[in-house]
């Protein structure tokens, strides 16, 4: 079925995005692989290349665009090729809309600018060791200077993706203590210097997957943050995040439906090389109906998640179903990847082979951003159950 969410310049930026993979992200990745992270550098010239600023407001350095579908692109690139951005996503995907929305004036020329050339890069810390998705017990404590002029930040986050490369992190700490009526208020979102006194980047987590996406623990102990980084209003915080969330839901479906897509060309390509019993793998009849059955799931979350970009660049996307097309493209994105894995035999089991990277990427797309229990307890509500 022919996409038509598209036009000429989403297909010029996928041009673009695919030569530059090409030209300066395939022939070092491995060695961003065993690296953990791309170099820093790597950043400049994504901002160089423009992808951080598209949708930053022309007033600040940006292009000044209101639309998901270069991010979309973007996603299925990097899937294509089989490789990472790193931290990048993050920046753009979940940090960018709190900047837009709640900073001030004055925020915003500071720090815009900075952030669409990459010159400053954004992480965002709200996920505490024992908290998980119960985002209303953290326990990170930001209290007011008897001067009135900072807020004192001590606490931990586990998690944090771009943690070790990002100079700036929008921070998810208590200004003042829930209420039995209400355990999410009192929180508030600050704009953390990472060269603070007392800001530090603890471990960087050995993950299962997503090997070239920096996640690390934080730590804050008595750190300053001046008050004119408060962003938004004290204790609105949790309203805040929740706001945001669609988007970066609806990002991590687009993901996990980008990634089934490349596994499909990966395993086909394979199959059509590899000879067993004196065929071709792609000769056997289970290899053509196992293909033809995964194109089937992927062309139906490919449908979803066109829908759900149309919508939310229509400001008409909800809760709910975001947490539906989330639901749906991992479930099918795990299923896809690892019929596609079998097919590669002992081969997809090797970290040499994209396969097998792409498999262990995936298992986290149904555990970030919300659980897929999660996302069922969200679309159960919106149904009135």
């Amino acid at each position: 079925m022919r996409r038509t969410i598209y036009n000429e310049d989403h297909e010029a930026f996928r041009d673009t995005v695919r030569a530059f993979i090409e030209a300066e992200v395939v022939p070092v990745y491995d060695e961003w692989y065993a690296a953990g992270q791309p170099p820093r550098e790597f950043y400049d010239k994504l901002g160089e290349l423009g992808v951080f600023g598209i949708e930053v407001p022309e007033e600040y350095g940006g292009a000044g665009l209101s639309t998901f579908k270069f991010e979309a692109v973007m996603a299925e690139e990097t899937a294509r090729a089989g490789v990472s951005f790193g931290g990048s996503g993050v920046h753009v995907l979940l940090c960018l809309p709190y900047l837009k929305a709640y900073g001030t004036e004055d925020q915003k020329k500071r720090w815009l600018p900075d952030f669409a050339t990459g010159r400053t890069m954004y992480a965002i810390a709200m996920t505490e060791p024992g908290t998980g998705s119960d985002l209303a017990g953290m326990q990170t404590t930001a209290k007011l200077s008897e001067d009135g002029t900072h807020y004192v930040l001590n606490g931990a986050k586990t998690f944090i993706t771009g943690g070790v490369h990002a100079d700036r992190v929008i921070v998810c700490a208590r200004t003042a203590s829930s209420t039995p009526e209400d355990r999410r208020h009192g929180i508030s979102l600050f704009v953390v210097d990472t060269k603070s006194e007392g800001y530090a980047v603890g471990r960087k987590l050995d993950k299962l997957g997503l090997k070239v996406s920096d996640t690390a623990e934080l730590s804050f102990t008595d750190v300053k943050v001046p008050v004119e980084d408060l962003l938004g209003e004290e204790n609105k915080g949790f309203s805040y995040l929740g706001q945001n969330l669609p988007q970066e839901r609806l990002g991590i479906a687009v993901g996990a439906y980008a990634q089934s897509k490349a596994a499909i060309r990966f395993a086909q390509n394979y199959v059509e090389e590899r000879t067993v019993f004196g065929k071709t793998v792609a000769s056997f009849q289970n290899t053509k109906f196992e293909l033809a059955a995964c194109k089937a799931e992927v062309d139906a979350a490919e449908a979803v998640v066109d829908r759900a970009i149309e919508a939310l660049d229509a400001g008409e996307l909800t809760a709910a179903e975001a947490a539906s097309a989330k639901l749906f493209c991992t479930e099918v994105a795990h299923r896809v990847i690892d019929r596609c894995l079998q097919l590669h035999g002992g081969y997809g089991f090797m970290n040499e082979y994209p396969i097998a990277r792409l498999y262990a990427d995936n298992r986290v797309n149904r555990i970030y951003g919300g659980t897929s229990e999660v996302m069922k307890m969200i679309i159960a509500k919106d149904m009135g159950l």
